[in-house]
């Protein structure tokens, strides 16, 4: 299948893929449509940027459109689950674009702003909900919104959910949406707890895979710099400001780490903006804007920007601090060489992170060219990490365990799933 008219897509929702420029289905694409629209629960392997919102949003459109329905007072008839704010608004902008010439209706709901104005909205019903778990329950503790007439059920980026903690949370929404549904999940990585997810929430479902995990862009450059973490912050500056026409990512560790380094690059000339979980949604949409517009050059940020951010022209991934999750690598270099084009992706590794460069050149399975400086002999601290041993680092190339916090020090989705029942005040559930 090389079209979307051969996917079995209605005409309607044809013109609205022409309108927003689609020419052919990504693969991911024309796996996923067909079965989907044929009604299978569908467990979906792909990497970010592989069109997978498409994927799932555009039978699910199909599939509402033709049933002809309206949603009842705080009802809904799809939820779709993402990790943060960042990819909801993603989702849900996307899914917008595609129902321009129709009744249905989206609303989506994240952390982070005003809770009663989404009551208010919820309260007159709406055919998909885009939201985070944990305002998800929010809103259902405040008897705001009604899962039970959802009949579809989307669990995107289902891996970050699990490491951000949100299986209870997962567990509690399944319950609620109505058991004669259809459920899709996708994940980038399919790791033992995602499959465990699987046989709990679907029903005999098609697996479709379009890219072994790990998997990186091929029109991504890759290199790395060996240097002591305390001179990191100097070379950063000489190389962004050898390229103040480039647009470029850095990805941190932790959410002060990021605002540290964003002053150090705002004080040396450099027009730098930040998002990461001390911001509010107002201040990360604004960087993203000003980002997007051309106001600033280079967004500082935590693992919150590594998936749901698809910012055109980024030419530049740097990790900054490299993560304690080498999945997180491929996520955060997916940022660049989007949509066909080129982009490259340097990593600036202190000897104390030599376990978890060699974690994530296992992972990708290839060696990353070396750029400058030399490889450091192993520290103690480097060696636990590969080897898996260290207080933080966990199995190569693998996971925390479902139930924990995300490793990536940044909080920015701090889920109350451990206590899914307890009514909070303010709507601050997550942070996400």
């Amino acid at each position: 299948m090389t079209d979307f008219q051969s996917l079995g897509l209605s005409d309607g929702l044809l013109s609205a893929v022409a309108d927003n420029g689609y020419d052919a289905p990504t693969p991911i694409q024309q796996k996923a449509i067909p079965l989907i629209l044929a009604g299978r629960d569908l467990m979906g392997l792909a990497q970010t940027g592989t069109g997978k919102t498409a994927a799932f949003g555009l039978p699910l459109i199909d599939r509402l459109l033709a049933e002809n329905e309206k949603a009842g007072p705080k009802g809904t008839r799809a939820l779709i689950l993402a990790p943060t704010r960042e990819l909801v608004n993603q989702i849900a902008k996307n899914l917008i674009s595609f129902l321009k010439h129709t009744p249905l209706r989206v609303a989506s709901v994240v952390g982070g702003v005003s809770i009663n104005g989404q009551i208010k909205r919820l309260g007159k019903g709406t055919d998909i909900l885009v939201a985070t778990p944990g305002r998800l329950l929010d809103l259902v503790d405040r008897r705001a919104v009604d899962l039970g007439s959802a009949s579809y059920l989307v669990l995107d980026e289902a891996d970050q959910m699990l490491d951000l903690g949100f299986i209870h949370a997962l567990r509690r929404i399944a319950g609620l949406v109505s058991d004669d549904r259809q459920t899709l999940l996708f994940s980038a990585t399919m790791p033992k707890q995602i499959n465990e997810l699987a046989r709990s929430y679907l029903t005999d479902p098609e697996r479709v895979e379009v890219s072994p995990a790990g998997k990186t862009a091929d029109k991504i450059t890759q290199s790395v710099h060996f240097m002591d973490r305390t001179k990191k912050s100097d070379f950063l500056v000489e190389q962004l400001q050898a390229k103040p026409d480039g647009i470029s990512l850095v990805f941190c560790r932790t959410k002060h780490g990021a605002e540290r380094l964003m002053r150090k690059l705002s004080q040396s000339g450099i027009a730098a903006g930040s998002i990461h979980g001390n911001k509010s949604q107002n201040q990360r949409d604004r960087a993203i804007r000003d980002l997007r517009e051309g106001r600033i050059n280079v967004l500082v940020a935590t693992d919150v920007a590594a998936r749901g951010i698809d910012i055109p022209g980024v030419s530049h991934v740097y990790n900054f601090e490299l993560p304690e999750v080498a999945e997180a690598y491929v996520h955060r270099i997916g940022r660049t060489a989007r949509a066909g084009a080129e982009g490259d992706a340097i990593a600036l590794c202190a000897p104390e992170e030599i376990g978890l460069f060699r974690q994530i050149e296992k992972l990708i399975g290839i060696e990353i060219d070396v750029a400058g400086g030399e490889i450091p002999p192993m520290s103690a601290a480097a060696g636990r990490a590969k080897r898996g041993g260290g207080n933080r680092g966990g199995k190569p190339g693998g996971k925390k365990p479902f139930h924990k916090q995300s490793s990536s020090g940044d909080n920015d989705n701090k889920s109350q799933a451990r206590r899914p029942r307890r009514r909070r005040q303010g709507g601050r559930r997550d942070a996400a």
